[in-house]
This record gives structure tokens, C-alpha cells and sequence, in this order.
């Protein structure tokens, strides 16, 4: 991991994602989490202060070092409900089966390089009826849209840690088994980053 993505880059989405902005566009998709969550892509913990009470702890899954330590300061301001760091890599966590009531994901899906070995890896955590919580932006219905997101992608994922402008995180969900139980797109932000896609996706 070079400088930029290991320093520049996390710095950044710290700042354009912990907007007062994004975080009402957050609180949707955390609707519903109670008992254990494993975050997977925690970042620099955007999330955090946005947990409903019934979380009891969240199980944290993040590779960069930048991130979980600009994640420090706001765990200072929020210590309920307690996170612990358990991971660094979203297809391998280290946790036994069913250890999770719900798994988490906020704009992590487009940026994880093995999408399917990560899904299989939320299915096995989860317990039997629990669920994955996203927020994800992925390809847009607009086709002209869809064209240059493809163009734009090999740009987009060199600036942006390998982020995909054409994942559509609902059909890789299915793809994995999941169940959507709960399904709302709408745009957000730049047109290049299609639809937004928030919901449930339940473990049979």
C-alpha cells in the first residue's frame, strides 16, 4: 500500500463521508441493528454515534491503519456502544460461525476487491435470520449514466482505493444467498455515482 492510499486517501473519505449530510443518509440503513454487528469497512467510524440502543457492540473490520486511528476520536465521544477491532480483512474475519446478529456495511462493497468472498464471509457470520444492513452506490438504470461510469471506473478505482462505479451491491447480495427484505434506491451526490441502494438483505 503505497502513501497516498495509505495516508491521502483515508483522510479524505474521513472528511467527505462524516458530513452532518451523509450521516441522514446513514441512519437509514442502521434502522433495525440490535445485539452483536460486525462492521465490515469501519473506516474511520462514520457510523459511530449513529448506532441505534439496541446495539450491544460492534465488531470492527477495517485494513487501514490511518483509518482506525482517525477513528479514535470519535469512539472517545461516543463508548456506547463499545467497538472492538477484529479484523483487517472483510473475507477473512477471524470470528467463529453465527457470531453476528447483524452484519454492516456503508460504502464498503464498492471497494472490497473479492465482493463474493466477502458476502460468503457476512453469510457465515450471521446467525440464521439475521441480516446485512447496506448503503451502497452502485451502476445507474440511466444507460448514458452506465457508459461513463464505465469509462470513469479505472480512474475511480485508482483514486479512489479500487472503488467500483458499476458494482450493484442488491444483486450481489442475492448472488450470495441473501434474501432482500428491504429495498430503497435514490440518488445522492454526483450523477457518476448512480444509484444509491439501502436496505436489508436477510440470511435465510
Amino acid at each position: 500500500m503505497g502513501f497516498y492510499e495509505a495516508q491521502v486517501l483515508p483522510r479524505a473519505v474521513h472528511v467527505l463521508l462524516g458530513t452532518p449530510g451523509m450521516a441522514r443518509i446513514r441512519r437509514p440503513a442502521l434502522a433495525g441493528l440490535a445485539g452483536t454487528v460486525v462492521e465490515l469497512g469501519f473506516g474511520s467510524g462514520s457510523n459511530v454515534g449513529l448506532y441505534p440502543p439496541a446495539v450491544e457492540r460492534v465488531l470492527a473490520v477495517e485494513p487501514n491503519a490511518t483509518a482506525r486511528h482517525l477513528a479514535g476520536r470519535r469512539l472517545e465521544r461516543h463508548p456506547e456502544p463499545p467497538v472492538e477491532w477484529v479484523g483487517l480483512d472483510g473475507a477473512r474475519v477471524p470470528l467463529p460461525d453465527a457470531a453476528a446478529d447483524a452484519v454492516l456495511v456503508t460504502f464498503t462493497l464498492c471497494t472490497i476487491p473479492d465482493l463474493d468472498a466477502a458476502l460468503g464471509e457476512a453469510r457465515r457470520l450471521l446467525r440464521p435470520g439475521g441480516a446485512v444492513h447496506f448503503l451502497e452506490h452502485g451502476l445507474a438504470p440511466d444507460p448514458a449514466v452506465a457508459r461513463r461510469q464505465r469509462r470513469l471506473e479505472p480512474l475511480q478505482k485508482r483514486l479512489g482505493g479500487g472503488c467500483h462505479l458499476t458494482r450493484d451491491a442488491p444483486t450481489a447480495l442475492e448472488r450470495a444467498g441473501f434474501r432482500l427484505a428491504e429495498l430503497h434506491r435514490f440518488r445522492a451526490g454526483s450523477a457518476v455515482l448512480g444509484t444509491m441502494s439501502a436496505g436489508r438483505a436477510v440470511r435465510p
